[in-house]
């Protein structure tokens, strides 16, 4: 026997005997998780269910087991899909002729710097500003810009639609509106050099915003009064959520006319600008209280109707 078997044997003697240790007691038995868990049909709390009806927001969807429903998943997924196409769509290079716009280019290359550099998606390419300084009308009171932004989607959809209905009203209010023009690979302060270089007192881009759950139709507009190479954020005013289930496009073009016309009354825009004069020509846009959601889109159909109180989906 080792030294070291020696001294522990001759420890256990000391302390207690050179009886072994008892033995440990019996693992008690595990059951197997179940196969199958589904939700109570009381899952849903009074709070989520209520909250649910003023947003199109995913509140209080439940669980089955520890995962979502089956039918959450899909709808999820179908939306993702969405926003994923509208992002990777291209605006053909012949659109904007094909449809008597002016064509203007960025300085980016491709899509991948698109998404990469927004800071070339800001200025316009050589070719573009030549064939701006020839052929666009001059020193106007607005110049509307259609552009791609992050969903030529929008672009191709609503777009056309949202710029005749803004040049219409701009023209009913007595504004002179500037050539139609239409710029790819496009971000929102492109409108500053444009405007800067046709010399136009307000500048309005009219752009695919960047898309959300199931939305990538939607158009924001950004309008900015004496427009230059260095305007910021905080000099501009904007509008989102344009389409047929937000804003539709000619509602929002007598809108963004009446907000192009208190710039130019104002002169100034972004947060200097009073919004006072033109509240009720604005509407809820401007408005602080509670507004009715969007309709939220089912993109999918599960199977057949379960019955009443039937759960949809399981953990498999």
């Amino acid at each position: 026997m080792s030294l070291t078997r020696t001294l522990v044997q001759d420890l256990r003697v000391r302390l207690a005997g050179a009886d072994p240790l008892p033995p440990p007691p019996p693992v008690p038995e595990i059951p197997l998780p179940p196969a199958r868990v589904f939700p109570s049909p009381k899952r849903r709390t009074p709070f989520a269910a209520a909250a649910a009806r003023h947003t199109t927001a995913l509140v209080g969807i439940g669980h089955v087991g520890t995962r979502y429903a089956t039918d959450v998943v899909l709808q999820f997924q179908a939306e993702l899909a969405v926003a994923h196409a509208a992002v990777s769509t291209e605006l053909p290079t012949d659109w904007a002729e094909k449809n008597s716009l002016l064509p203007l280019h960025s300085r980016v290359r491709d899509h991948r710097e698109f998404l990469l550099r927004p800071d070339l998606g800001r200025r316009l390419d050589e070719a573009s500003v030549a064939r701006l300084r020839e052929g666009a009308r001059k020193n106007v009171d607005i110049q509307p810009i259609l552009a791609d932004g992050l969903s030529a989607v929008a672009c191709m959809g609503s777009g056309l639609a949202l710029l005749e209905h803004f040049v219409k009203a701009c023209e009913a209010l007595g504004f002179s509106v500037g050539t139609p023009m239409c710029a790819r690979y496009a971000r929102v302060w492109l409108e500053d050099e444009i405007g800067e270089l046709v010399g136009a007192r307000v500048s309005a881009i009219l752009l695919g915003e960047r898309p959300g759950l199931g939305t990538g139709d939607g158009l924001s507009a950004y309008l900015v009064y004496d427009p230059k190479v260095g305007r910021t954020d905080g000099d501009r005013n904007m509008m989102s959520n344009i389409h047929a289930r937000g804003a539709p496009p000619e509602q929002a073009g007598k809108r963004l006319a009446s907000l192009a016309g208190a710039m130019l009354t104002q002169r100034t825009s972004g947060v200097p600008l009073d919004l006072g004069p033109v509240r009720s020509q604005l509407g809820d846009s401007v408005g602080v209280g509670y507004r009715a959601p969007d309709p939220r889109v089912r993109l999918v159909s599960v199977g057949a109707a379960a019955p009443a109180g039937t759960p949809s989906g399981e953990a498999g």
